[in-house]
Protein backbone atom coordinates (compact mmCIF):
# COMPACT_ATOMS: atom_id res chain seq x y z
CA UNK A 1 0.00 0.00 0.00
CA UNK A 2 1.52 3.77 -1.44
CA UNK A 3 2.08 5.75 1.99
CA UNK A 4 0.37 8.86 2.19
CA UNK A 5 3.51 10.91 1.37
CA UNK A 6 4.42 8.98 -1.82
CA UNK A 7 0.89 9.61 -2.72
CA UNK A 8 1.31 13.30 -2.35
CA UNK A 9 4.39 13.32 -4.31
CA UNK A 10 3.12 11.75 -6.92
CA UNK A 11 -0.11 13.24 -7.08
CA UNK A 12 2.46 16.79 -7.38
CA UNK A 13 4.29 15.04 -10.08
CA UNK A 14 1.27 14.46 -12.05
CA UNK A 15 -0.61 17.77 -11.89
CA UNK A 16 2.48 19.57 -12.19
CA UNK A 17 3.06 17.67 -15.50
CA UNK A 18 -0.92 17.99 -16.58
CA UNK A 19 -0.61 21.79 -16.11
CA UNK A 20 2.20 22.66 -18.26
CA UNK A 21 1.70 24.36 -21.39
CA UNK A 22 3.31 22.11 -24.43
CA UNK A 23 3.58 23.54 -28.08
CA UNK A 24 3.88 27.42 -26.77
CA UNK A 25 6.84 29.22 -27.90
CA UNK A 26 8.88 31.53 -26.16
CA UNK A 27 12.07 33.54 -26.76
CA UNK A 28 15.31 32.10 -24.95
CA UNK A 29 17.73 34.97 -26.25
CA UNK A 30 17.07 38.20 -26.97
CA UNK A 31 16.61 39.47 -30.59
CA UNK A 32 20.01 40.11 -32.55
CA UNK A 33 22.33 38.27 -30.36
CA UNK A 34 22.80 35.82 -33.56
CA UNK A 35 23.33 36.97 -37.15
CA UNK A 36 20.67 36.06 -39.76
CA UNK A 37 23.23 32.94 -40.48
CA UNK A 38 21.39 31.45 -37.37
CA UNK A 39 21.63 27.93 -37.48
CA UNK A 40 22.53 24.61 -36.32
CA UNK A 41 21.53 23.97 -33.02
CA UNK A 42 22.51 20.91 -31.12
CA UNK A 43 22.36 20.33 -27.16
CA UNK A 44 25.31 19.03 -25.22
CA UNK A 45 24.81 16.32 -21.84
CA UNK A 46 24.80 19.11 -19.40
CA UNK A 47 21.78 20.96 -21.66
CA UNK A 48 23.49 23.66 -23.02
CA UNK A 49 22.52 24.60 -26.55
CA UNK A 50 25.25 25.66 -29.31
CA UNK A 51 24.15 27.51 -32.67
CA UNK A 52 26.33 28.99 -35.20
CA UNK A 53 26.92 32.49 -36.11
CA UNK A 54 26.65 34.01 -32.71
CA UNK A 55 27.40 38.11 -32.95
CA UNK A 56 28.95 37.36 -36.19
CA UNK A 57 29.79 34.83 -38.91
CA UNK A 58 31.86 32.24 -38.39
CA UNK A 59 31.64 31.87 -34.77
CA UNK A 60 29.59 29.78 -32.55
CA UNK A 61 27.57 31.02 -29.70
CA UNK A 62 27.13 28.80 -26.34
CA UNK A 63 23.46 29.07 -24.54
CA UNK A 64 22.45 28.07 -21.20
CA UNK A 65 19.05 25.93 -20.58
CA UNK A 66 17.94 29.80 -19.04
CA UNK A 67 19.31 31.54 -22.23
CA UNK A 68 22.92 33.21 -21.21
CA UNK A 69 24.94 33.28 -24.29
CA UNK A 70 28.36 33.61 -24.77
CA UNK A 71 31.02 32.34 -27.62
CA UNK A 72 32.05 29.14 -27.71
CA UNK A 73 34.61 29.09 -30.40
CA UNK A 74 35.79 31.01 -34.28
CA UNK A 75 35.89 28.49 -37.25
CA UNK A 76 39.53 28.59 -38.97
CA UNK A 77 39.61 29.82 -42.17
CA UNK A 78 37.18 30.77 -43.99
CA UNK A 79 34.89 28.48 -41.78
CA UNK A 80 31.42 29.33 -41.35
CA UNK A 81 28.73 26.71 -39.96
CA UNK A 82 25.35 25.51 -40.63
CA UNK A 83 23.87 22.19 -38.85
CA UNK A 84 25.50 20.43 -35.84
CA UNK A 85 25.46 17.36 -34.41
CA UNK A 86 27.10 15.92 -31.22
CA UNK A 87 28.44 12.37 -30.98
CA UNK A 88 27.79 9.96 -27.90
CA UNK A 89 32.01 11.02 -26.98
CA UNK A 90 30.82 14.80 -26.88
CA UNK A 91 32.80 15.50 -29.87
CA UNK A 92 30.63 18.24 -32.13
CA UNK A 93 30.49 18.17 -35.59
CA UNK A 94 29.60 20.77 -37.69
CA UNK A 95 29.05 21.48 -41.63
CA UNK A 96 31.11 24.06 -42.96
CA UNK A 97 28.98 25.08 -45.82
CA UNK A 98 31.98 27.08 -47.44
CA UNK A 99 34.80 24.84 -47.12
CA UNK A 100 33.02 22.00 -48.20
CA UNK A 101 33.97 19.79 -45.44
CA UNK A 102 32.65 18.67 -41.69
CA UNK A 103 34.69 19.93 -38.62
CA UNK A 104 34.70 18.28 -35.61
CA UNK A 105 35.55 19.96 -31.95
CA UNK A 106 36.81 18.62 -29.10
CA UNK A 107 34.23 18.89 -26.10
CA UNK A 108 36.68 20.30 -23.69
CA UNK A 109 39.40 21.52 -25.11
CA UNK A 110 37.69 23.24 -27.78
CA UNK A 111 40.27 22.24 -30.43
CA UNK A 112 39.20 22.28 -34.12
CA UNK A 113 40.03 19.32 -36.47
CA UNK A 114 38.53 18.24 -39.99
CA UNK A 115 36.62 15.26 -39.61
CA UNK A 116 36.01 14.94 -43.30
CA UNK A 117 36.37 17.11 -47.22
CA UNK A 118 34.54 16.67 -50.01
CA UNK A 119 35.41 19.30 -53.21
CA UNK A 120 33.06 17.69 -54.99
CA UNK A 121 30.29 18.97 -52.02
CA UNK A 122 27.92 21.75 -53.19
CA UNK A 123 27.87 22.62 -49.37
CA UNK A 124 27.24 20.65 -46.71
CA UNK A 125 24.38 21.75 -45.37
CA UNK A 126 22.59 19.88 -42.38
CA UNK A 127 23.87 16.80 -40.03
CA UNK A 128 21.83 13.63 -39.53
CA UNK A 129 24.28 11.36 -37.03
CA UNK A 130 23.32 7.19 -36.61
CA UNK A 131 23.62 4.99 -33.02
CA UNK A 132 27.00 4.00 -34.11
CA UNK A 133 28.67 7.78 -35.00
CA UNK A 134 28.43 7.70 -39.13
CA UNK A 135 26.98 11.13 -40.04
CA UNK A 136 24.10 11.52 -43.49
CA UNK A 137 25.15 15.64 -44.78
CA UNK A 138 22.29 16.98 -47.04
CA UNK A 139 24.06 19.33 -49.85
CA UNK A 140 21.64 21.34 -51.95
CA UNK A 141 22.91 23.20 -54.92
CA UNK A 142 21.00 26.38 -54.47
CA UNK A 143 20.88 28.08 -57.89
CA UNK A 144 19.81 24.69 -59.62
CA UNK A 145 17.40 23.66 -57.19
CA UNK A 146 19.42 20.41 -57.11
CA UNK A 147 20.87 18.28 -54.80
CA UNK A 148 22.17 15.38 -53.18
CA UNK A 149 23.26 13.37 -49.62
CA UNK A 150 26.83 11.89 -48.45
CA UNK A 151 27.43 9.48 -46.09
CA UNK A 152 30.43 10.37 -43.63
CA UNK A 153 31.83 7.74 -41.90
CA UNK A 154 33.33 7.57 -38.06
CA UNK A 155 36.88 7.38 -39.99
CA UNK A 156 35.90 10.54 -41.81
CA UNK A 157 35.42 8.61 -45.01
CA UNK A 158 32.87 10.33 -47.49
CA UNK A 159 30.39 8.58 -49.99
CA UNK A 160 27.97 10.34 -52.30
CA UNK A 161 24.35 7.77 -51.49
CA UNK A 162 21.92 9.68 -53.30
CA UNK A 163 21.69 11.62 -56.14
CA UNK A 164 19.77 14.00 -58.98
CA UNK A 165 17.35 15.33 -55.68
CA UNK A 166 15.91 18.73 -55.27
CA UNK A 167 16.94 20.96 -52.66
CA UNK A 168 17.95 18.57 -50.06
CA UNK A 169 18.10 20.03 -46.48
CA UNK A 170 16.42 18.81 -43.26
CA UNK A 171 17.71 15.35 -42.59
CA UNK A 172 17.21 13.06 -39.49
CA UNK A 173 17.70 9.32 -38.96
CA UNK A 174 14.58 6.89 -37.80
CA UNK A 175 14.58 5.91 -33.60
CA UNK A 176 15.77 2.17 -35.04
CA UNK A 177 18.39 2.95 -37.26
CA UNK A 178 16.91 1.53 -40.63
CA UNK A 179 15.37 4.79 -42.81
CA UNK A 180 16.63 8.24 -43.53
CA UNK A 181 14.98 11.24 -43.74
CA UNK A 182 15.06 14.01 -45.96
CA UNK A 183 13.01 16.73 -46.95
CA UNK A 184 13.62 19.31 -50.26
CA UNK A 185 13.28 23.22 -49.26
CA UNK A 186 12.33 23.69 -52.79
CA UNK A 187 10.00 21.47 -54.32
CA UNK A 188 8.60 20.69 -50.31
CA UNK A 189 8.89 17.40 -50.59
CA UNK A 190 9.88 14.71 -47.57
CA UNK A 191 11.37 11.83 -48.73
CA UNK A 192 12.19 8.28 -46.73
CA UNK A 193 15.20 5.69 -47.63
CA UNK A 194 16.01 2.40 -46.16
CA UNK A 195 19.41 2.70 -44.87
CA UNK A 196 21.51 -0.89 -46.13
CA UNK A 197 23.35 -2.12 -43.87
CA UNK A 198 26.81 -1.11 -45.02
CA UNK A 199 25.19 2.56 -45.12
CA UNK A 200 24.18 3.13 -48.55
CA UNK A 201 20.07 4.04 -49.32
CA UNK A 202 17.77 2.15 -51.26
CA UNK A 203 13.97 2.10 -52.03
CA UNK A 204 13.57 6.09 -51.74
CA UNK A 205 9.36 6.73 -51.17
CA UNK A 206 8.15 10.30 -50.43
CA UNK A 207 6.02 10.54 -47.16
CA UNK A 208 3.97 14.21 -47.74
CA UNK A 209 4.30 16.58 -50.61
CA UNK A 210 3.33 20.65 -49.08
CA UNK A 211 1.45 22.61 -51.32
CA UNK A 212 2.81 26.01 -49.92
CA UNK A 213 6.20 27.10 -48.30
CA UNK A 214 9.36 25.99 -47.61
CA UNK A 215 11.37 23.46 -45.55
CA UNK A 216 14.34 24.05 -43.26
CA UNK A 217 15.81 21.55 -40.60
CA UNK A 218 14.25 18.44 -39.17
CA UNK A 219 14.60 16.09 -36.24
CA UNK A 220 12.52 12.89 -34.71
CA UNK A 221 11.63 12.47 -31.09
CA UNK A 222 11.98 8.78 -30.29
CA UNK A 223 8.91 7.78 -31.06
CA UNK A 224 9.36 8.41 -34.48
CA UNK A 225 7.40 11.80 -35.36
CA UNK A 226 9.27 14.58 -37.65
CA UNK A 227 9.43 17.87 -36.37
CA UNK A 228 10.07 19.98 -39.48
CA UNK A 229 10.79 24.10 -39.47
CA UNK A 230 8.54 25.42 -42.29
CA UNK A 231 10.58 28.57 -43.42
CA UNK A 232 8.51 31.40 -44.71
CA UNK A 233 5.51 30.56 -42.45
CA UNK A 234 7.10 30.68 -39.34
CA UNK A 235 5.83 27.61 -38.06
CA UNK A 236 7.47 23.64 -36.94
CA UNK A 237 4.76 20.76 -37.99
CA UNK A 238 4.98 17.47 -35.96
CA UNK A 239 4.05 14.75 -37.97
CA UNK A 240 4.08 11.04 -38.14
CA UNK A 241 6.60 9.03 -40.40
CA UNK A 242 3.54 8.52 -42.68
CA UNK A 243 3.08 11.69 -43.13
CA UNK A 244 0.13 12.32 -40.64
CA UNK A 245 0.32 15.73 -39.01
CA UNK A 246 -0.27 16.08 -35.68
CA UNK A 247 0.60 19.69 -34.88
CA UNK A 248 1.46 22.53 -36.03
CA UNK A 249 3.39 25.31 -33.72
CA UNK A 250 3.63 29.05 -34.26
CA UNK A 251 7.35 30.07 -33.45
CA UNK A 252 7.08 33.41 -33.12
CA UNK A 253 8.72 34.54 -36.74
CA UNK A 254 8.90 33.75 -40.43
CA UNK A 255 12.11 32.07 -40.89
CA UNK A 256 12.90 29.45 -38.51
CA UNK A 257 16.09 27.56 -39.68
CA UNK A 258 16.43 24.76 -37.46
CA UNK A 259 15.62 22.29 -34.16
CA UNK A 260 16.67 20.00 -31.74
CA UNK A 261 15.43 19.40 -28.71
CA UNK A 262 17.00 19.09 -24.81
CA UNK A 263 16.07 20.18 -21.19
CA UNK A 264 15.92 18.10 -18.06
CA UNK A 265 13.86 15.41 -19.78
CA UNK A 266 14.34 15.73 -23.08
CA UNK A 267 10.81 17.18 -23.89
CA UNK A 268 12.21 21.31 -24.65
CA UNK A 269 12.73 21.95 -28.43
CA UNK A 270 15.05 24.65 -29.42
CA UNK A 271 14.69 26.71 -32.95
CA UNK A 272 16.53 28.96 -34.28
CA UNK A 273 14.59 31.66 -35.54
CA UNK A 274 16.32 34.08 -38.28
CA UNK A 275 13.35 37.22 -38.17
CA UNK A 276 15.22 38.17 -34.60
CA UNK A 277 18.26 36.44 -34.82
CA UNK A 278 17.31 34.70 -31.83
CA UNK A 279 16.25 30.98 -30.40
CA UNK A 280 13.35 30.19 -29.52
CA UNK A 281 11.83 27.05 -27.26
CA UNK A 282 8.57 24.80 -26.43
CA UNK A 283 7.78 22.43 -24.27
CA UNK A 284 7.01 18.90 -26.15
CA UNK A 285 5.24 15.74 -24.91
CA UNK A 286 7.85 13.47 -25.97
CA UNK A 287 11.80 13.17 -25.89
CA UNK A 288 13.95 13.87 -28.82
CA UNK A 289 15.67 11.36 -30.46
CA UNK A 290 19.05 12.21 -30.27
CA UNK A 291 19.06 13.43 -26.52
CA UNK A 292 18.01 10.47 -25.46
CA UNK A 293 20.62 8.38 -27.47
CA UNK A 294 23.34 10.19 -25.82
CA UNK A 295 21.82 10.32 -22.17
CA UNK A 296 22.84 6.57 -22.32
Amino acid sequence: MISRHLWILALSAWTSHAAETLFQAAALTPEGAFTPGIEGPAVDRRGNIYAVNFARQQTIGKVTPVGAAELFVTLPGKGTGNGIRFGKDGSMYVADYVDHRVLKIHPRTRAISVHAHESAMNQPNDLAITSSGALYASDPNWKDGTGQVWRINPDGKVTRVAENMGTTNGIEVSPDGRTLYVNESVQRNVWAFEIRPDGGLVNKRLIKQFPDFGFDGMRCDVDGNLYITRHGKGTVVKMTPKGVILKEIDVLGSRPSNICFGGKDGRTAYVTEVDHTRLVAFRVDRPGLEWQRNKR
